[in-house]
């Protein structure tokens, strides 16, 4: 049956000047309480400020037990990955396998340029940093001594602990665009788009699969995936209004552009009940969920909906 996760409000809680985390560590304890399968938490360093992704995650995995636990998604591309490999690991080792890496390049905007300017990153290179630094944490969670001579170079280079499964954890891709597909389907083991409806979903599946085929790996084995953003209430009106809202605050552009580049929901609960099922039907086995806003009433709107679906 398809998993439901939770996206936690990390950008939202700093926007809000709320920086602490004991209330994002208690919505993380109450989303698992109500069966949510995974939970997840985004990255940006100065384009959208948040908590860092992976320190976090590291406490979420303290503090709860059985969900998977995932990044939505994080900028390889941004980071050295002999350090991220490491992190990476101890994260997984904390949560016992549970961590699902969610990985991106970014979109084009100028606040996310200026994000990678800052970090010293050249933008138009950041497929290919990407797609490097993860061969070469998939070289380093082996365990073994590592010689790498490319962007990074590495001389007889090892880190420890390796993480909790052999290999590292899952890695899945977040691009919704041709080229996305190919190589999620070459490199990554789940595709995690925000931008298919549910009438493009199994064609664009179909595609990933077809790469993954292509390239000698096993099409099954590839998860598919999808991150939607939701504001359920019973007024239609309300509900746009939330969501466009949240929109054009999270992204600071207008809500219609955001809205035309990642799926999005707003309305009653039956509707919302309607729209996830129909991505499930579609071919998708995980849906993660942002809410626009009231997320404790939003999580148990949810909860009740995975209920009601016969997803628990």
């Amino acid at each position: 049956m398809p998993k439901l996760g939770y996206l936690l409000p990390t950008r939202e809680r700093v926007m809000e000047n709320h920086h602490e985390t004991g209330s994002l560590l208690a919505l993380a304890e109450r989303a698992e309480a109500l069966g949510f399968d995974s939970i997840w938490v985004g990255d940006s360093v100065t384009a959208r400020p948040r908590h860092d992704p992976l320190t976090l995650l590291a406490a979420v995995a303290a503090r709860t037990r059985r969900a998977e636990l995932g990044t939505a998604v994080l900028l390889p591309a941004l980071r050295n990955p002999v350090l991220l490999a490491h992190q990476v690991a101890t994260v997984d080792r904390i949560a016992e396998g549970r961590l699902i890496l969610g990985i991106g390049i970014a979109a084009d905007m100028p606040a996310i340029r200026r994000e990678f300017q800052a970090m010293g990153v050249p933008f138009d290179k950041r497929v290919g940093r990407m797609n490097e630094a993860m061969r070469l944490c998939k070289a380093l969670w082996s365990g073994k001594p590592v010689d790498w001579d490319k962007l990074w170079t590495v001389k007889q280079g090892t880190v420890g602990p390796t993480p909790h499964n052999p290999g590292g954890p899952p890695i899945w891709f977040g691009g919704g665009l041709p080229a996305g597909r190919e190589r999620t389907g070459r490199l990554y083991d789940g595709w995690f788009p925000n931008l298919p409806t549910p009438e493009e979903y199994p064609a664009q599946i179909a595609e990933v699969r077809a790469a993954a085929s292509a390239a000698g790996r096993d099409p099954k084995a590839i998860t598919g995936a999808m991150y939607l953003t939701l504001a359920i209430d019973d007024n239609a009106a309300r509900a746009d209004a939330k969501i466009n809202d949240y929109l054009a605050h999270y992204y600071g552009v207008p809500a219609a552009g955001m809205r035309a580049r990642q799926r999005s929901y707003a309305g009653a609960a039956e509707g919302a009940a309607a729209w996830l099922k129909s991505y499930a039907d579609a071919g998708a086995t995980h849906l993660m969920l942002r809410f626009a806003g009231d997320h404790e009433r939003h999580l148990e709107l949810a909860a009740r909906i995975k209920r009601d679906l016969g997803w628990s």
